[in-house]
């Protein structure tokens, strides 16, 4: 059952590291069966209840799953082997489409805000007991979330989006409870829900957003919470357009008492007009990071949401890091002040690049979608094959295992470091890896 790998300890604690150490470094595989707890209780020599409680953590972190009579096993796709692992090595001389990284070209210079931010500081030091968020990004955060229409509500800062997520779900949710998501969607949200011990309800995705009778199924069966990407969804760069957020809102006024989490992935390298879905249900929260237009290692998010909300994440956070550095929330201040980061040239320079593959893979008979930001999503009918045989071409491409629960194989190519011209060859790779299709052209 457990192979060579024999679980080990006398308390629950040790017992559930113990299988998780082994997880994580792959002794114990997805899908593999742990012994039935009288079993392994008598083994170990400890009572039954404390093998109980073991798998009872393992459960909640998302490590195991139980199938009533066929007893544990390790799940699927276990918290502790986090998605950021599926990926492919790149060797020297291939090129690197599958990073999802912006391009360091179209990001702003961090230097001068860094210091202007700094000599602030010198000037006028942030204490123990002084406001959590720089009131200058606080005013330039609410000014932008009015005149796109996300509801009044308090502001917080954040350390990025997922950090602001992980603290939403952790303000209304148990262990236990099911998150509706989009599938294929975000892998790090795919890990962060088994993480905190809760279920994720895969809700299939067109290049519109979420499609609203899989989001009905899912809240109806009783998800308690949804997560919505407004633009640049990653992977597949799909939208919400006007009459897929009216159909959303419809949806979620027959359900009030869902957590509804929006992430505007896309902001500020889209052009795309924003259509939120905040303020349909009771319970709200509405995320902006910095990290694709300003550069991923600012670690900054804005969020707002409804009072109950942000008072619980606000509450929480001041027991924790209590608060984001007000150097860099300065800095990012300066960074929109002074719009360092022209958001038209931004989206139209990431575009052009995913217009110009889509095209080139259009032209070559191979389906794609990308409709915003800076990714483009190819359904394939082996998604293993097709890296490997890119790979062998001279593309490194992100499997789409990494983005996937249950939707069919696809592959993920990032846009942001083709130059001009090279979507051809890619382009004739792709179609290469795919093998030869019905009516297939090449232009």
């Amino acid at each position: 059952m457990l192979g060579e790998y024999r679980i080990t300890g006398r308390g629950a604690a040790e017992i559930s590291a113990s299988v998780e150490r082994a997880v994580s470094a792959g002794e114990l595989e997805p899908g593999q069966s742990l012994p039935p707890m009288r079993e392994l209780a008598e083994q170990l020599g400890v009572n039954p209840n404390t093998v109980a409680a073991a798998y009872r953590t393992l459960r909640e972190r998302g490590v195991i799953e139980t199938a009533g009579r066929r007893g544990s096993r390790v799940r699927a796709k276990p918290a502790t082997t986090g998605r950021e692992f599926i990926r492919v090595e790149v060797p020297e001389g291939v090129r690197d489409v599958s990073a999802g990284n912006p391009d360091p070209a179209l990001l702003p210079a961090l230097g001068p805000v860094f210091a202007a931010a700094a000599g602030q500081g010198d000037r006028e030091p942030v204490l123990y007991g002084h406001a959590p968020v720089e009131p200058e990004l606080e005013r330039l955060a609410r000014a932008e979330l009015d005149a796109d229409g996300v509801p009044d509500g308090p502001v917080a800062v954040t350390s990025g989006s997922l950090d602001a997520m992980e603290r939403v779900l952790a303000a209304h949710l148990r262990p236990g409870d099911a998150v509706a998501v989009e599938d294929p969607g975000w892998g790090s949200l795919l890990d962060l829900v088994p993480a905190l011990g809760l279920r994720t309800v895969p809700v299939g995705v067109d290049d519109e957003g979420p499609l609203p009778d899989d989001v009905r199924r899912a809240l109806t069966a009783g998800a308690r919470a949804l997560v919505v990407t407004d633009r640049a969804q990653n992977p597949t760069g799909a939208a919400l357009s006007a009459t897929r957020a009216r159909a959303l809102r419809s949806v979620l006024c027959e359900h009030p008492e869902t957590l509804l989490i929006e992430d505007d992935h896309g902001h500020r390298i889209v052009d795309l007009p924003l259509h939120p879905l905040a303020g349909t249900t009771h319970r709200w929260a509405f995320v902006r990071s910095a990290a694709k237009a300003c550069g991923p290692d600012l670690r900054l998010a804005v969020l707002t949401g409804d009072a109950v909300t942000l008072d619980r994440v606000r509450g929480r956070q001041r027991l924790g890091p209590g608060w984001v550095s007000r150097i860099t929330q300065r800095a990012v201040a300066l960074l929109w002040a002074g719009e360092a980061v022209d958001t038209r040239t931004v989206a139209a320079a990431y575009g052009r690049r995913r217009d110009a593959l889509l095209g080139a893979l259009g032209q070559r008979g191979v389906t794609a979608h990308g409709r915003s930001g800076m990714n483009v999503w190819v359904p394939v009918p082996d998604e293993t094959g097709a890296v490997a045989r890119l790979l062998h071409a001279g593309w490194a491409v992100a499997p789409g295992a990494r983005f996937r629960i249950g939707s069919p194989p696809g592959i993920r190519i990032t846009v942001s470091a083709l130059a001009d011209g090279e979507e051809r060859p890619l382009a004739d790779a792709v179609a290469a890896a795919l093998g030869p299709g019905p009516g297939r052209r090449y232009v």
